[in-house]
Formats: C-alpha cells, structure tokens, sequence
C-alpha cells in the first residue's frame, strides 16, 4: 500500500488552520519513519522547516508543540470586563462625559479610558480599540465660529456666478 502524504490522519484533522496541520502532518509522516528531505519534498515546504517542526517537537513535547500558539506581544490593558463597559460610556454620548458636542473622537475616548478605567492609551490605538469592539468614530467637521452663512450664500448667488463666467475653458478636443 502507498501512503500520501497527504492523507488526513487524525492530528491532522483536529488543526486549526493550515499552517498547524501541515506541521502535524509532518509530525506524523516522521513517526511513520518518512526522511525529513522527503516529508519536504512531500509537503512542499523547506528541509530547514521540517527540521524546525521536529526540534519544536523534540524539546516540546511532541504534537502538542506544534500546535498553534497565541501572537506574543503584551497583555491587554484593559480587561475583557473593562472592554465590554466600554460601549456603554459611549452609548451615553460624548456631551455627558462633559465634552462640547456629541462627537466622540480619537483623543475623546482616550481620555474617558483614562478617566473610568485609569488606563492610558494613545489616540491611535483607540480606533483599533473601537473598531476591534464595532464602534465607529465620528470626525468634527472644522469649521470657524465665526462663519457667516449669510454673508456666504450671498456670495455665492452674486459673486460666484461672475467669477464662473469670467472663466476661460480648456478648447475640447
């Protein structure tokens, strides 16, 4: 009987993602006393990575090191608990948390975290916050306090029209 390579068995079949199957399924292919030249070949990934796969394997524990790990990088500030009362506060509007118009912004939900939760987050990070918790964030538009709507439809009924005619167009082609 030939045996593929590719045949699931059953550490195989419980990945997670490709990725981890196919170390798992190099993993079994060295228990059935496959070279590790052929299960890349077979695999179609470098020597050099099954070698990787069978030390993580060998120092690791077998199968079991070959499993999909967490990305590193540093603990969540804010907990799960402190996550989930975060759309509350937002749900309350941003003029009840004492701000001037009900727009929440970057800057604005990084200082109602600091305030609740005594967690300091730059602006940025706050909008993967809130996108990784399906919030969205409204932009101000900026606009001078000074602005005369009169003045500027007056403008634009009486002087724009003379300036438009007084334009030279391009000759079409």
């Amino acid at each position: 009987m030939v045996v593929s390579p590719l045949m699931d068995n059953s550490l195989s079949k419980v990945a997670t993602d490709w990725r981890e199957g196919r170390r798992l399924r190099a993993f079994e292919l060295k228990q059935q006393g496959w070279s590790q030249q052929r299960i890349a070949e077979a695999l179609g990934v470098s020597k050099g990575a099954v070698s990787q796969w069978m030390k993580r394997a060998r120092d690791g524990g077998g199968a079991q090191a070959l499993k999909r790990r967490p990305a590193p990088g540093a603990r969540p500030r804010l907990s799960e608990e402190q996550r989930a009362k975060l759309p509350e506060f937002l749900e309350r509007g941003a003029e009840a948390h004492g701000f001037r118009g009900d727009v929440w912004t970057c800057e604005r939900v990084a200082m109602v975290i600091r305030r609740e939760f005594g967690v300091s987050y730059h602006p940025a990070h706050v909008s993967r916050l809130l996108k990784a918790l399906r919030q969205s964030l409204q932009k101000p538009q900026r606009r001078a306090n000074q602005r005369d709507e009169e003045a500027i439809e007056r403008w634009k009924e009486e002087r724009w029209p003379s300036l438009k005619k007084g334009r030279k167009r391009k000759a079409e082609p």
